[in-house]
């Protein structure tokens, strides 16, 4: 595709995003139904600002769900701290939500407006942005070229193109580049990624390591936990996290496999989605065990099955309640989730073996001895059963996440270092319009 045909359709995105603009209402009121969008706050979808822009320079940084907003919330405190006013976007509910626990008033929470014209021109002409940090693989093509039209500087952070996306975009060179050629600079997780988004005609490319390894280990409501130990008590107990559709099932059949050898067992189960807890637990009790629900306050009794962590936010309890943790995303479903929350959380760590959109993660994990990967649910509970009665193996295992976690961080100074020749003009205009009292 030549150069002049990627701008024509690129040019027709535009128009028809806007054409097609006046019809976005019945959709974004559908996923307003489903819970999916935040009543009263629809608005902001449009690009309608619920807030007054601030004063003084603004960067304005999105991350579209619960992961992308945890990896990039150490980065956003920083900026912060810089004196220097933040809009925080994201594209879901419960990452909303997350961004309100963790930074609060500190930054002006938006939802992202649809990738549509008039939403976009909206959105901009309200917040003004002077840089846009754009956090992992959210390439969203009107949002990218406004941006580029206003001649705002775009910086693409913890970079990730996974093995499905980068074999899209090398269909469309044509088009890749002229989107990448918008962006000032691409950090990227990885060595692989970084020479995906340099094919792909971004430039300048740096690597700085994945900067969810910068987060803050999860947190934890300490009552909460202490009381949902005493429940536990003495029991063995393994979790498996942001599991998919499919993968629930197979840990049921797990947990029955291994309660002939561990009577006393608890398995844990903490869905990707929480909202498809309730047929979860439906389709676990037709196998006749007991499942207590973290959403309703059920006591784990002591012939409960299965505790469903059917919650947001919470993982930071729920990995504090075992040693053992599986990882979703990995036998039913392609890609994998991330581990290294598991490993900071000190848990021995198994997944299945689709886990492309974490190879890097787990290469290291696995080199170090921290995690392995298992083909499907007899190799599961293999693991998990010799995990139970190999304690010292565990801790082994255990040690080497904690110690790999460790030698992976750096990616914040690292982004941090890249964004500096955007940020520091920022810092001394802040400066200075504090000092003469205004906005200019």
């Amino acid at each position: 595709m030549s150069e002049r045909w990627a701008r024509i359709v690129l040019s027709t995105y535009r128009w028809v995003g806007a054409m097609v603009f006046p019809a976005v209402g019945a959709y974004v009121a559908f996923r307003a139904s489903k819970g999916k969008e935040e009543r009263g706050r629809q608005g902001e979808r449009y690009g309608v600002a619920s807030v007054a822009r601030p004063a003084g320079p603004l960067v304005w940084v999105h991350a579209a769900s619960v992961g992308e907003t945890s990896a990039v919330t150490p980065l956003v405190e920083t900026i912060v701290d810089m004196g220097i006013n933040v809009v925080l976007t994201t594209g879901t509910v419960t990452s909303a939500k997350m961004v309100q626990e963790r930074l609060g008033d500190r930054v002006i929470h938006q939802y992202v407006p649809l990738d549509l014209k008039p939403a976009v021109d909206r959105f901009l002409s309200h917040w003004q942005p002077d840089l846009a940090v754009i956090c992992e693989s959210e390439i969203w093509p009107m949002t990218i070229l406004e941006l580029g039209l206003r001649r705002v500087p775009q910086v693409l952070v913890n970079g990730r193109l996974s093995d499905k996306s980068f074999a899209a975009w090398q269909k469309r060179p044509s088009i890749a580049e002229a989107l990448f050629e918008n962006l000032a600079h691409v950090v990227a997780q990885s060595d692989i990624d970084g020479e995906r988004f340099r094919a792909l005609g971004a430039r300048p490319v740096t690597v700085s390591g994945n900067l969810k390894v910068d987060t803050a280990i999860p947190p934890v409501v300490e009552s909460e936990l202490e009381a949902l130990q005493r429940q536990i008590g003495k029991r063995k107990t393994w979790a498996a996290i942001s599991t998919h559709q499919g993968e629930e099932d197979v840990v049921a059949q797990v947990h029955h496999m291994l309660k002939v050898r561990h009577r006393d067992l608890l398995t844990i189960i903490v869905p990707r989605h929480p909202d498809r807890a309730p047929a979860i637990a439906e389709d676990i009790e037709k196998l006749g065990m007991k499942v207590a629900l973290r959403s309703r306050g059920d006591v784990i009794a002591p012939d409960t099955d299965i505790y469903l962590g059917d919650t947001i936010g919470e993982m930071g309890l729920y990995l504090r309640l075992t040693e053992i943790a599986f990882v979703g995303r990995s036998l039913m479903a392609q890609g994998g989730q991330n581990p290294l929350e598991p490993a900071m959380l000190k848990t021995a760590i198994l997944s299945g073996r689709n886990v492309q959109n974490f190879r890097d993660s787990y290469q290291r994990l696995i080199k170090n001895g921290a995690a392995k990967l298992i083909r499907d649910k007899d190799m599961l509970a293999g693991a998990v059963n010799y995990l139970f009665n190999n304690p010292a193996e565990r801790q082994v295992m255990i040690d080497a996440g904690t110690k790999t976690v460790e030698d992976m961080r750096g990616s914040l100074d690292l982004t941090m270092t890249a964004l500096e020749p955007f940020i520091q003009p920022l810092v001394l205009k802040a400066r200075l319009n504090a000092r003469e009292g205004g906005w200019k």
